[in-house]
């Protein structure tokens, strides 16, 4: 639940490559060899900085998982007559850039296109008077955004988080969403921002330079503004074919958006999603969009660049009866050294409103601990207050509760069948069995009561009993003040760590001084839970035993002053020590170091357009799952506030990302 600290905020600063002491993750778990460059990657490369004074430079970014090569290449301005350039490297890297000199003059009020050697257009921006000049570049993160006037140097040949503002115009909130070139040639539109955008006078235009601008206005049917939070769809009166671009200007003649996708993309339809445009099976236009059964690669339009903003996506709906959003509480600051988020800055809500109301009090209307499935990755297994447990399954886009598991979740009873467990954090053990935190049992919620709970998922009936329960209450006489404050500042996440990795990794068991021997404790299964709490942000590790007795093997800093969720990670090859807001909303990844100890390694804030609340759940799904380069990450927000009343974000409790593989 949300706590009482009390720390100030500061933004964190971008990262260039998820980097952990002697591994750099760049899309895979180690360096790879450099891939041959493909040209026909180029639905990745987008326009990312111009200036138009003096020398005339460009910048490209490749927002792709692949090296493209730019062979051949050309650029032409507003007269579109496509010539020659000089770039500084033949190919561009996967999220690496390239620069150029334009040989056109580039001057006010002009248009800047990229030509395939084949003659496809590959990305256009338009600028009015004085919008490229010192520079111009993209601030909703490199290859995608708003295209902002930089107010300092350029930053070409490196991410443009220098010189951008720290917020955008509103009109910069508006995205091309989805784009369907299947007979009605639909595009829709979304506002991401708080307040409603008027586009009455804004034009778009295909890849088809021969074509003349059309206004949204007077396409069909009409639009002359668009809603915060909401869409707007209307057919391209120009045609939208296989290989083709949308680019979308403002009435001033400044780009906003674009999306450009190749042979088969677009139909049904192409649509935004955490790591760019996808072609999917299923339109949405005027919905969320669906963002599964797609096909990644479809085209681009943002999602994975790293700059520092991104797009906060879907939401909506009204509140329903009794539902409760809670105000989030103990914001602290941001420790230093802190990383940005290292994958996608897109972000989608990703859970219908109000979808979790139970009948155990109007405060537990929320999410906590999440954990992803490990036989089965499609099923994200969520732990709420109070006493319950659901089964998730994606559902055009959502996590929704699994109906033939549980419509309404399941609730949860300590040993014996009583009580009502403060269910926290949850993990998924080697025995495929759910194992539960408690920190305190809610029907007497000054005491403490650290707990933790084995269930069996394939239990049936609607009520769930421990098959064991381990109680380790009497190891924190400090939370027994007889204040619910203190008592619930106990067992707030857990994560079961394989064996495997232990040994591999030479940890060294702090009750011998030797190395960990997991054949000496015979009835522990299969690996150690690692159990966080809340009160000083320690790991506490557990051998827990078949026989319903375990073994403390001492406890681990995450150097944080809490911690909310705790998951170990294959894909990283680290434990994850998950802090809310009252860290700055941080992520610590531990590794076993020379020595033989857990320690932390790097730290990772969220994706900057996420909301500073109570995100008390975090679960990074299987590389199993990857797709160009980025897996799912999924947060949970323990009291459904968002950014607040009136906004896309209120009543949600869940968040979808990427993170790199």
């Amino acid at each position: 639940m949300p706590t009482s600290h009390s720390r100030v905020g500061v933004a964190s600063v971008c990262a260039a490559s998820l980097t952990f002491s002697g591994l750099i993750v760049t899309g895979l778990l180690a360096a790879q060899p450099a891939a041959a460059a493909d040209p026909s990657g180029y639905q990745n490369v987008r326009i990312n900085e111009v200036t138009s004074s003096g020398n005339d430079t460009v910048e490209l970014y490749n927002g792709g998982s692949t090296a493209v090569s730019i062979s051949g290449w050309k650029m032409a301005d507003d007269g579109f007559s496509p010539q020659s350039f000089s770039p500084s490297a033949s190919s561009i890297p996967a999220g690496g850039f390239v620069t150029f000199n334009s040989p056109k003059g580039l001057g006010d009020s002009d248009k800047l296109v990229i030509y395939t050697s084949g003659g496809t257009v590959v990305d256009r921006v338009d600028w009015a008077t004085d919008k490229a000049k010192p520079a111009m570049a993209r601030c909703g993160g490199d290859g995608t955004g708003a295209w902002v006037t930089t107010t300092t140097a350029a930053t070409f040949g490196s991410a443009n988080a220098a010189g951008c503002p720290a917020s955008v115009p509103a009109a910069s909130k508006v995205v091309v969403n989805e784009v369907g070139s299947n007979g009605s040639d639909t595009v829709e539109l979304y506002n991401g921002g708080t307040s409603a955008v008027s586009i009455g006078s804004w034009k778009y235009v295909d890849g088809d330079t021969t074509h003349s601008a059309a206004t949204v206005s007077s396409s069909s049917p009409s639009a002359t503004s668009i809603p915060a939070g909401g869409y707007v769809t209307f057919n391209s009166t120009l045609g939208l074919g296989d290989n083709d671009s949308l680019f979308l200007v403002d009435g001033s003649g400044n780009t906003v958006d674009s999306a450009t996708w190749a042979t088969n993309g677009a139909k049904p339809s192409d649509e935004r999603c955490a790591t760019g445009f996808q072609t999917s099976a299923t339109a949405t236009f005027g919905a969320v969009n669906s963002c599964s059964g797609s096909t990644p690669g479809g085209g681009t339009g943002g999602g994975t660049g790293g700059g520092t903003t991104g797009q906060l996506l879907g939401g909506g709906g009204s509140l329903t009866s009794g539902c409760t959003p809670e105000a989030p509480g103990g914001t602290g600051s941001t420790p230093s050294g802190t990383q940005a988020w290292p994958g996608g800055l897109d972000v989608t809500i990703a859970d219908n409103v109000c979808a979790f109301t139970t009948s155990t009090g109007p405060e537990g209307r929320d999410l906590s601990g999440l954990a992803f499935d490990p036989a089965n990755p499609s099923v994200l297994w969520a732990a709420k207050n109070k006493n319950w447990l659901y089964k998730l399954v994606k559902s055009n886009g959502k996590w929704v509760p699994d109906a033939t598991w549980s419509a309404t979740g399941k609730q949860i009873r300590f040993a014996g069948g009583s009580g009502q467990p403060d269910a926290e954090g949850l993990t998924v053990g080697s025995n495929g069995h759910l194992y539960v935190t408690s920190e305190r049992d809610n029907g007497n919620n000054t005491v403490p009561k650290d707990t933790v709970m084995e269930f069996d998922p394939a239990a049936t009936g609607s009520t769930l009993t421990p098959l064991h329960q381990w109680d380790m209450t009497a190891q924190f006489p400090q939370l027994d003040t007889g204040s619910k404050d203190d008592a619930n500042l106990g067992f707030e996440g857990v994560g079961f760590v394989p064996d495997s990795w232990l040994t591999a990794n030479g940890w060294v068991n702090p009750l011998t001084g030797a190395a960990y021997n997991p054949a000496n404790y015979p009835l522990h299964g299969g690996g150690l839970f690692f159990a966080g709490l809340e009160y000083d942000g320690t790991l506490h590790v557990y051998g827990l035993n078949s026989d319903g007795s375990f073994t403390t093997f001492g406890t681990v800093s995450t150097g944080k002053p809490g911690v909310m969720d705790v998951t170990y990670d294959a894909g990283t090859q680290r434990i994850v020590a998950t802090c809310d807001n009252t860290c700055g909303e941080t992520h610590t990844f531990l590794k076993v170091n020379a020595s033989g100890a857990i320690v932390p390694d790097v730290t990772y804030t969220n994706p900057a357009v996420m909301p500073v609340d109570n995100l008390e759940g975090f679960a990074l799904a299987p590389t199993s799952t990857c797709a160009n380069g980025f897996r799912e990450a999924v947060w949970s927000d323990d009291g459904i506030y968002g950014f607040g009343s009136g906004t896309s974000s209120y009543g949600h409790a869940l968040y979808s990302g990427t993170f790199p593989c």
